[in-house]
């Protein structure tokens, strides 16, 4: 398989991946009824998770527009760059959605937090997915990030 293919499958799976991370993250929602009062949970009522899904968009817009390039050596440069912007941000995103997940799932008793995931499971294993999908995003824009600086700094004979 040549690097040309090796690149254009790893930007297929990652948009796919970037895609079903938005997909499930935005459909999530579950209501819970406790001691009668009823609250919703849903990914845009925390800032984190929101953050997480335009991270997500972004870096699927950028996969597609990448598909449409060609491998010129200007532009693979500025792919390359380009890569590293995603790679961060898709790590950021990740970072700040486990932090409030990890609350959402154990609370903060300094804080005084409970754990939701007690009475929202639906909703709690829905944005587990949905983190895993956005892993994986980034473990392949990682992989990606490594191939083109292989190709770009490779010693040719």
């Amino acid at each position: 398989m040549t690097k040309g293919k090796i690149s254009l499958v790893l930007r297929l799976l990652a948009l796919g991946s970037t895609a079903a991370a938005i997909a499930i993250m935005v459909t999530s929602h579950e209501t819970a009824k406790v001691l009668n009062l009823s609250f919703d949970a849903k990914y845009s009522n925390t800032s984190a998770f929101v953050y997480f899904v335009v991270a997500e968009a972004i870096a699927g817009g950028y996969s597609l527009v990448s598909l449409l390039l060609s491998c010129k050596t200007p532009i693979l440069r500025l792919m390359m760059m380009m890569d590293v912007v995603i790679a961060m941000l898709l790590s950021s995103s990740i970072s700040a959605a486990v932090a409030i997940g990890q609350v959402g799932k154990k609370g903060n008793s300094h804080a005084g937090w409970l754990p939701i995931c007690g009475q929202v499971s639906k909703f709690c294993d829905q944005v587990t997915g949905t983190l895993i999908a956005g892993f994986v995003a980034a473990v392949l824009y990682l992989v990606l990030l490594l191939c083109s600086l292989h190709s770009l700094f490779a010693l040719k004979p």
